[in-house]
């Protein structure tokens, strides 16, 4: 199975959903609410646009970088897939069994951010690790490292974007968003987790069948 195979059995749709958990908004409204407490409307999105823009940059250098590194080692693409599926599992995993965790209190938050505070904080904790999870860079990196041609590429980078501008708005309204809606977004985080699950199971399998570990059978 060929690398452009490997991103049409997991489709932008799937993509957009293993890659919304790792780079998505449901884990960045807390610490950008509490990071935020204390500044006006116009200071939160101008950290929010901060953060995104370096998010973005750090995800273009890691996936440039990355996808050098793989080809260096002469990764075939059922090992990069198998590589991928192991991440997304372990990483869902990992969010599903979190939700039962006891959530220690929140630190005390200053009552106001100074501005060069609110530049710094964009950039760490806000970029990253928040939005751009160690575990977000890794799937991106495999997800580049899969896509052989242009069009690939740009459902790869579409995917990422589109991720990215979900999480700028929820910022932009994340003192509302979990006014209203923080129970259910917990919810949609543990379904989410679930589903994600499982295309890493599958697709584990998918590849362990092509590497010829053993027979997939279908139905």
């Amino acid at each position: 199975m060929d690398s452009a195979r490997q991103l049409s059995d997991i489709g932008w749709k799937q993509m957009f959903m293993l890659l919304f958990l790792m780079l998505g908004p449901i884990k960045i409204l807390m610490p950008f609410v509490r990071l935020t407490r204390g500044l006006e409307a116009a200071a939160r999105r101008n950290m929010a646009t901060r953060a995104i823009l370096a998010s973005a940059a750090a995800l273009v250098v890691a996936g440039a970088l990355g996808r050098s590194t793989m080809d260096n080692f002469n990764m075939s693409p059922n090992v990069l897939a198998l590589t991928g599926g192991l991440v997304l599992f372990l990483v869902a995993l990992k969010t599903v069994m979190e939700q039962f965790a006891a959530t220690p209190p929140a630190a005390p938050q200053p009552a106001e951010v100074p501005a060069g505070d609110a530049r710094r904080l964009a950039m760490n904790p806000l970029a990253f690790p928040t939005i751009v999870t160690p575990y977000g860079i890794a799937a991106t990196i495999v997800f580049v490292a899969l896509a052989e041609d242009m069009a690939s590429k740009l459902m790869v980078g579409g995917v990422v974007m589109a991720i990215l501008a979900v999480d700028w708005l929820a910022m932009i309204y994340a003192h509302a968003i979990l006014r209203w809606l923080g129970t259910p977004l917990q919810i949609l985080g543990v379904v989410l987790g679930v589903t994600q699950v499982g295309i890493g199971l599958q697709v584990m399998l998918r590849s362990l069948s092509e590497l010829g570990v053993f027979a997939l059978r279908s139905g």
